[in-house]
């Protein structure tokens, strides 16, 4: 097996532990929004992890949840780091990910011209 498949195995169970994580909860008022763990990207050196959030909410919401969450980063890479059990915890890094905003925008698209296809 190799590397390459390791370094994905370990970003999804990141992934998993850090939603489980955030679904019970953070103490800092800046997180309001609510938030998906969409993704997560790890390099084959399994420094670092890049996880993929999708916040809905409006934009002042999501970017003050994503600055919350980028403020309690070490915190959740600490926890995270002592569910797996891992030797070295990779530098947590979240981006935002706005294709489920855009999937809701296209959806809400074709239903209104969808609806008025029905009325004519």
């Amino acid at each position: 097996m190799s590397t390459h498949d390791r370094a994905a195995r370990v970003a999804h169970e990141f992934q998993r532990e850090l939603g489980a994580l955030l679904a019970r909860g953070l103490k800092d008022p800046r997180i309001t929004g609510f938030i998906t763990v969409t993704g997560a990207k790890m390099p084959p050196d399994l420094k670092d992890i890049t996880v993929y959030v999708s916040i809905h909410g409006d934009d002042a919401t999501r970017e003050q949840t994503l600055e919350g969450l980028r403020a309690a980063a070490g915190y959740l890479q600490r926890e995270v780091g002592r569910q797996l059990r891992l030797r070295y915890t990779p530098h947590l890094r979240f981006a935002y990910d706005g294709s489920v905003a855009e999937g809701d925008k296209i959806e809400r698209l074709l239903k209104s011209i969808h609806d008025g296809e029905k009325s004519s």
